[in-house]
């Protein structure tokens, strides 16, 4: 049973233009992610060290359409404001945590 029409297949999405992210074939998309990875993981430990949860804010490894190597920080609103006050603090010359 389909219903009143195909439609409810793509639910909503419009599958003729959409862009899945699909890999490109002779990218090298692993190296640019161990680089991200890498990157993310020291992100990852500094964060810890400045008392935050990964459960708020963490880094994550990522690449881009040619394979480079990204960092996506993914985080509560205010996890980023406490991130933002001490990112501030630092840039100001306190160095204090917030």
């Amino acid at each position: 049973m389909t219903g009143a029409g195909e439609d409810w297949l793509r639910d909503g999405l419009d599958v003729a233009g959409a862009d899945f992210g699909l890999w490109v074939s002779g990218v090298d998309y692993v190296a640019g992610w161990r680089g991200a990875r890498e990157a993310a993981d020291r992100l990852n430990r500094a964060l810890l060290g400045a008392g935050f949860e990964l459960s708020q804010v963490r880094a994550v490894a990522s690449t881009d359409e040619d394979g480079r190597g990204l960092v996506r920080v993914a985080a509560w609103p205010d996890a980023v404001d406490r991130l933002a006050e001490l990112l501030e603090a630092l840039a100001d010359g306190g160095g204090g945590a917030a």
